[in-house]
């Protein structure tokens, strides 16, 4: 994963990012919309061939969290209270596009969104999430370390 002005430094070392091949790709301020790249490995997969229903969900997570940390300057996370998905095409091994955005961000409640998509733009799963603002928690703040 590539560091960028928007990418926490020690997001590299979350146990997540191996686990859904998550790479930070750029992160747009005008439209608060971050753009990742995943690598979906087989053991995500259901014998249909895709990416199994829950597991597409940490994957719309990722990207629409990374959106507000990014929108934040690295300093808040969400917490999610509510996730609402929609699995629109099979999500079969290899390559994955994930766009996530800040819808509205305040005090108390953040709305964001999120899609992926193929590598020549099919529109694969949505997802939008509502989320309480809180304070990006770090591997040691959480005793990861």
């Amino acid at each position: 994963m590539r560091n960028h002005p928007h990418h926490p430094d020690d997001a590299n070392s979350s146990p997540h990012t191996s686990l859904l091949g998550s790479e930070f790709a750029e992160f747009d301020e005008t439209t608060q919309t971050a753009t990742m790249r995943f690598t979906v490995k087989r053991e995500m997969t259901t014998w249909r061939g895709g990416v199994q229903g829950g597991l597409v969900a940490g994957y719309l997570d990722d990207v629409m969290g990374y959106a507000y940390v990014a929108a934040t300057d690295g300093e808040m996370a969400p917490l999610n209270l509510e996730i609402s998905m929609s699995l629109i095409r099979l999500i079969p091994e290899g390559p994955l596009i994930g766009k996530g955005r800040v819808v509205k961000s305040g005090r108390k409640v953040i709305f964001l969104e999120g899609e992926l998509y193929s590598e020549e733009g099919k529109l694969m799963a949505r997802a939008s999430s509502t989320a309480l603002p809180t304070p990006r928690p770090s591997a040691t703040d959480t005793g990861m370390v």
